[in-house]
């Protein structure tokens, strides 16, 4: 494990195997605990890389809203990948961490070598829509604030983590899960890499984001895994470390 420091912010991160780059981020209110079923696998022949966003698990939670943002946290990825020597990646990320992986490869497409988009959306076209979901990321912070870690879910990538402040997890779910354009999803055509589209079966809320991502994306290989909800990756291992790898394998 390491830690690396963004203007007074400390952020964990943890680098296991060799081989071509693979970061990966991942939900909102997770950690990078919930990647552990992943890491061994993908380690025997790939750089894997995972961390905790700010206000999440063993990174910082500064006080300061303002250092919440999607432009923060894809900051603090090209920074993490700078510290493991990583000029290229393949970025992925589920849930939030899918949604930042994307505006990871807008902002900084000559890094990204593939993207991995698992369980996530690409964000809304209409603001009708877009302030609802923020509407959604409030309840959350204010929960937060008036619950403490009693506001924490029961889904299963949630379950395997450990968080320090649940004011920091009120500042993400503000600056960092609401949205304020559409220039994610807009972005989804001009994508020019590799990209594996993966959804569990049962997580409904995120199949027809999942279906619009995999026809808007010009090189996606869709899969979905039978008997998997939100947290994918912990619900079925075995069958989404296998697509991960086929994927891989064919970069």
């Amino acid at each position: 494990m390491a830690y690396l420091d963004r203007d007074g912010v400390r952020l964990f991160y943890e680098v296991s195997g060799s081989g071509r780059p693979v970061l990966l981020t991942h939900g909102y209110s997770a950690t990078a605990e919930m990647w552990r079923g992943q890491v061994a696998a993908l380690a025997e022949r790939h750089q894997v890389i995972v961390w905790d966003m700010r206000g999440h698990g063993q990174s910082d939670s500064p006080d300061d809203p303002a250092a919440y943002s999607e432009e923060a946290t894809v900051a603090d990825m090209a920074a993490i990948l700078d510290a493991c020597g990583a000029d290229r990646a393949v970025v992925g990320g589920l849930s939030l961490g899918g949604y930042m992986s994307l505006s990871f490869n807008l902002t900084h497409t000559d890094r990204v070598a593939a993207l991995m988009l698992f369980d996530t959306g690409p964000g809304f076209k209409k603001d009708e829509a877009r302030a609802d979901w923020n509407a959604m990321a409030e309840r959350y912070a204010h929960s937060f604030e008036k619950r403490g870690f009693e506001a924490l879910g029961g889904s299963a990538e949630v379950r395997v983590s450990t968080h320090r402040s649940p004011q920091g997890l009120a500042n993400a779910a503000r600056g960092m899960l609401s949205q304020r354009d559409g220039s994610v999803i807009t972005s989804l055509p001009e994508i020019a890499v590799p990209t594996l589209v993966l959804v569990g079966a049962d997580d409904q809320p995120f199949l027809a984001g999942t279906d619009y991502m995999a026809a808007k994306i010009p090189k996606a290989n869709k899969v979905v895994l039978e008997n998997a909800g939100h947290a994918s990756n912990i619900d079925q291992p075995a069958a989404f470390n296998a697509a991960v790898l086929d994927f891989l394998s064919e970069l």
